[in-house]
């Protein structure tokens, strides 16, 4: 029972996760993993589900740029669950009874392995279908060539193909701190991060740098605030290189994405490091 308490605790995590970041990754996701071409989208009150238990992940009436005019439906699936063909028949049932238009309907498995869900039914003259896609088959740079910090985080839970996944895990935190604002944003994704990351057994050294990484920019923070933004940045950015380069994980090229220095700055500052 306390294993499954946990693990539930665990799905609840990463439900949460997706759900603080969906709204900002989503115009993205239906362009670039759904293939559609939204040139309208507007939200449906998720009450439909008066029935059911469960809020719909997302509930949009969209109109794409051939005109046509249908609801999508999209839910985000960690675990398989056996009864998923059923609730997404309720629903298409539901939807197309309240708004009488088609119905597009996705399920995103984001969890481990490849799903085991059915993603049809048929009986007698009856038969529903919805697109199962599983995000571990998808070229991981499909998401990451976006500039939201939040779409770019669900790469980590996408396919790394033959990449090596510590140069892919690099390269994915790299890219969320070039587009992430605020130090404590980058933090929130770097965390967020480390939480997807379980989802795919990365090793303990992935999760090492990724940890290393967001202390560092908390220690950053600091001397910010201790020393004053002006005259303390150049010192913040010169201890962020050392504290990088002393971890023996990241090249020089890396270490300047990273602190958004130039290549000249790390070499400099790499001379003087002993």
């Amino acid at each position: 029972m306390a294993k499954e308490r946990s693990g539930s605790k665990q799905v609840n995590q990463y439900d949460k996760i997706l759900r603080e970041n969906l709204e900002a990754a989503l115009p993205g996701l239906i362009k670039d993993l759904l293939c559609i071409d939204a040139v309208s989208a507007e939200e449906i009150p998720d009450d439909v589900q008066h029935t059911k238990e469960r809020k719909p992940d997302v509930l949009k009436k969209i109109t794409d740029n051939k005109g046509d005019t249908f609801t999508l439906h999209v839910e985000f699936q960690v675990s398989n669950e056996p009864n998923m063909i059923f609730r997404m028949a309720e629903y298409w049932v539901m939807l197309y009874r309240r708004y009488h238009l088609p119905v597009k309907q996705y399920v995103i498995y984001v969890g481990k392995g490849v799903p085991k869900m059915a993603d049809h039914i048929r009986s007698g003259r009856i038969y529903f279908h919805y697109a199962l896609i599983a995000l571990s088959t998808v070229d991981y740079h499909l998401l990451l060539r976006s500039d939201k910090p939040e779409e770019k985080i669900m790469a980590i839970l996408a396919g790394f193909g033959k990449e090596n996944p510590t140069v892919v895990a690099k390269d994915i935190i790299t890219q969320i701190i070039q587009t992430t604002a605020g130090d404590l944003d980058k933090q929130r994704f770097l965390q967020q991060l480390r939480i997807l990351g379980q989802l795919r057994n990365l090793d303990s050294q992935i999760i090492k740098i990724m940890d290393s990484v967001a202390g560092l920019i908390s220690e950053e923070r600091d001397i910010l605030y201790q020393r004053g933004a002006i005259k303390g940045e150049e010192k913040a950015k010169t201890e962020f290189v050392k504290n990088l380069m002393k971890t023996g994980k990241f090249t020089d090229k890396e270490i300047a994405a990273l602190v958004n220095v130039s290549k000249a700055f790390v070499e400099k500052i790499k001379g003087t490091v002993h």
